[in-house]
């Protein structure tokens, strides 16, 4: 039976957007081709009339991806809740739509739902790890910075340690996942130096 070209775009983008959530959900090694196509109610051997491998798959994947995110964020969410309750700080109006993009990224709810969320969290490491940096996670990493450009780490007494933390964890997946080395030597830097050891200013 042949198909017309537009069944075969429609395919495509059904294998696309099912990779898009296993990658996030499963990682990359995680998702095996075998079950994506089941799962579509394809065969295996039908993957390559779309795709000449998976690291072209994976790389269509992460770019509708990071279109999906950039788009849920570009008008910010209503705040979701977190999983402790927090009290807010006195936020400037203008200030109101960058709020409530952290805390939907921050989330309980994004992050038990890696499937619908943010790629970055758990394929920038993967792409790191396979030495397979993206040129997608470059433009991810600039559109949220820009985003995010105004805000300032504001931890209360004790809480030093833990944002410490995750800026040096997230600085060194975010380097390695991005293809420009200026960015990623940026990335390390700009961190490092935001973070100052010793007790904070009364």
């Amino acid at each position: 039976m042949r198909y017309s070209s537009n069944h075969k775009a429609e395919t495509r983008q059904r294998i696309i957007g099912e990779a898009a959530r296993r990658f996030r959900k499963h990682g990359i090694e995680g998702t095996g081709l075998v079950p994506l196509m089941k799962a579509l109610g394809l065969t295996h051997g039908g993957f390559y009339a779309h795709f000449e491998s998976k690291d072209a798959l994976v790389q269509a994947s992460l770019e509708a991806a990071a279109e999906q995110t950039l788009e849920r964020w570009q008008a910010p969410p209503a705040a979701a809740p977190t999983a402790v309750p927090m009290p807010e700080p006195a936020t400037p109006a203008g200030d109101e739509p960058v709020r409530a993009v952290i805390d939907d990224y921050l989330s309980t709810r994004h992050r038990d739902e890696p499937g619908e969320g943010c790629p970055l969290p758990t394929l920038a490491a993967e792409l790191g790890l396979r030495g397979q940096p993206s040129a997608t996670a470059d433009a991810m990493i600039e559109h949220m910075t820009a985003l995010l450009a105004d805000c300032r780490l504001a931890a209360g007494p004790g809480d030093g340690g833990i944002v410490a933390l995750a800026a040096m964890v997230g600085a060194l997946t975010l380097a390695r996942a991005v293809s420009d080395r200026a960015a990623s030597d940026g990335i390390l830097a700009t961190v490092r130096a935001a973070l100052q050891p010793g007790p904070r200013e009364a």
